[in-house]
C-alpha cells in the first residue's frame, strides 16, 4: 500500500487511539468532547469568522481556539511536536495567523522517536464552535517544501463517545510537499477510511505551487452531499451514493482544525531541499449557514438599498437569484431584489448570493453580477469615503453615465464620476 493511500489514517487518530488517550491524562493533549451546540444564524448568514486581527506576536483567540499539544506521531509517525507557543503560532499584525513549523526543539520536547527534530502547531474549535451543514471556507497561503503536510479539516464533535471514522471527517484542505501543485479533498467514515476513503484532488495547470499564493479553500456541506471548491471552483462532489454501501455519517455537527506536520507516512520526511521555517499563513476563517436548495431561496429584506445615479437603487434584474443574473440600476421599490447586506467580509449580498465580477475579469466594461458566495476577489468590495465602491482594482460604474432603469452595472476604470458614486441606505 502506498503512502499516498495510508496518509488518511494516520493523520486523524489523535481523539481514539490509546497514545492520545494516555497523552489527555497526563494534561499533554486537547481532548476532543461534545461542544457547544451548532450555531444558528438567518439563510446564507455568516455564523462564526475569525480575521485574525490583533498584535504583532498575540495568540490565536482562545474563545474561538485551542492546541493540540504533544509528539506522538499522532498515529501518522509524524516528526514535529507540537506547541501552544508564539514561535508556532501566533498573529502577525497584518490581519493573518502564521503557523509555523521550525527545525528546533528549544523546549527539549521527546517525540515516538526520541528527542523531537521538529516543532509545529495545531489548532481546533473543538469545545468553542461547532456547526451542522453550511459553508466553511478558509483563504491562506500554505507552506513548502518536501515532507511538509499542511491541512484545513474537520472532525465530528461525537468522536469522544463514537471513535472514528465513524464520528466522520471532512478534509477541506491537504497538500503534502512533493505533490506542490495538488489539492486533495476527503470524506472518511465507516467502510471507507483510512486508506480506502472517499477521495478527490485537483491540480494548478502551469506547474504552478499552491505555495506560490493565497487560495481560498472551502467546502459546501448539505444533508444530502459536500462539494469542494479552489478559489471558487468546483472541483468535486460526493453524496451518500458514493459510500458503497456504507453509512453516510455527515449529520452532526463538526469541528474545524488548522494545522501543519512535518514528516509521516504519506509525505516522508524532509531532506536537504526542505528550509526551514515553513508557514502557513491564514487570512481568515469563515463558515455560512446552511441554504435549502444551495442558496437560492431569498432571506428576508434585512438589508438596505445602494442608490447612484439619478437616485435609482441597485436592483438584481427580474428578482431572479440564478449565477450570472445582471445586476442593473432601477426605480427603488423596497423589494428583496434591492436589498442588499455587508457581513463584514468584503462581500455585497441579496437573495441569498454575492455582488460578483464575471470571470473575476479586471477588463473595463466586464458584467458585474449575482453569483454563489464564494470567497475570491471578485466578490471583495471596498467601500470608499469618496463614494466609490472598488473590487479588482475597478470601479463600479453605471453604463454609459446612464439612470435608465435596466442600466446594467460593469466595472471600469476609476474616473470619479458620477455614475460611479454609490450611497448606501
Amino acid at each position: 500500500m502506498s503512502n499516498r493511500t495510508r496518509r488518511r489514517w494516520s493523520n486523524r487518530t489523535l481523539p481514539v487511539l490509546a497514545v492520545t488517550l494516555a497523552l489527555a491524562v497526563a494534561g499533554l493533549v486537547a481532548t476532543t468532547v461534545r461542544s457547544t451546540p451548532e450555531a444558528s444564524a438567518g439563510i446564507g448568514n455568516l455564523t462564526w469568522s475569525d480575521e485574525f486581527n490583533g498584535a504583532a506576536g498575540s495568540a490565536p483567540d482562545p474563545a474561538k481556539w485551542k492546541h493540540d499539544v504533544g509528539g506522538s506521531g499522532w498515529g501518522n509517525n509524524e516528526r514535529q511536536y507540537y506547541t501552544a507557543g508564539a514561535a508556532n503560532s501566533a498573529l502577525d499584525g497584518s490581519g493573518n495567523l502564521v503557523i509555523s513549523a521550525r527545525k528546533e526543539n528549544p523546549g527539549n520536547f521527546n517525540c515516538w522517536y526520541g528527542r523531537c527534530e521538529y516543532t509545529s502547531a495545531r489548532l481546533l474549535t473543538a469545545g468553542k464552535f461547532t456547526q451542522k451543514y453550511g459553508r466553511f471556507e478558509a483563504r491562506l497561503k500554505i507552506p513548502r517544501g518536501q515532507g511538509l503536510w499542511p491541512a484545513f479539516w474537520m472532525l465530528g464533535d461525537d468522536i469522544g463517545t463514537n471513535p472514528w471514522p465513524n464520528s466522520g471527517e471532512i478534509d477541506i484542505m491537504e497538500n503534502v510537499g512533493k505533490e506542490p501543485s495538488t489539492l486533495h479533498g476527503t470524506l472518511h467514515g465507516p467502510g471507507y477510511s483510512g486508506g480506502n476513503p472517499l477521495t478527490s484532488s485537483t491540480t494548478l495547470s502551469g506547474g504552478r505551487a499552491l505555495a506560490d499564493d493565497f487560495h481560498t479553500f472551502a467546502v459546501d456541506w448539505a444533508p444530502d452531499s459536500i462539494v469542494w471548491y479552489l478559489d471558487g471552483v468546483q472541483y468535486a462532489r460526493k453524496t451518500p451514493a458514493d459510500t458503497r454501501g456504507n453509512r453516510w455519517v455527515f449529520d452532526h455537527p463538526f469541528f474545524m482544525i488548522l494545522n501543519v506536520a512535518v514528516g509521516g507516512n504519506w509525505p516522508g520526511s524532509p531532506d536537504g531541499s526542505t528550509t526551514f521555517p515553513q508557514q502557513m499563513v491564514i487570512d481568515y476563517v469563515r463558515v455560512f449557514a446552511y441554504t435549502t436548495g444551495g442558496g437560492t431561496t431569498p432571506p428576508p429584506a434585512t438589508g438596505g438599498r445602494i442608490t447612484g445615479i439619478g437616485g435609482k437603487c441597485v436592483d438584481v434584474q427580474a428578482a431572479n437569484p440564478a449565477n450570472g443574473t445582471q445586476v442593473q440600476l432601477y426605480d427603488c421599490n423596497g423589494t428583496n431584489a434591492q436589498q442588499w447586506s455587508r457581513p463584514g467580509d468584503g462581500t455585497i449580498r441579496a437573495l441569498g448570493k454575492c455582488l460578483d465580477v464575471n470571470a473575476a475579469s479586471s477588463a473595463n466594461g466586464t458584467k458585474v453580477q449575482l453569483y454563489d458566495c464564494n470567497g475570491t476577489n471578485a466578490q471583495k468590495w471596498t467601500v470608499n469615503a469618496d463614494g466609490t465602491v472598488r473590487a479588482l482594482g475597478k470601479c463600479l460604474d453605471a453604463k454609459d453615465v446612464s439612470s435608465a432603469n435596466g442600466t446594467p452595472l460593469q466595472i471600469w476604470d476609476c474616473s470619479a464620476g458620477v455614475n460611479q458614486r454609490w450611497t448606501f441606505a
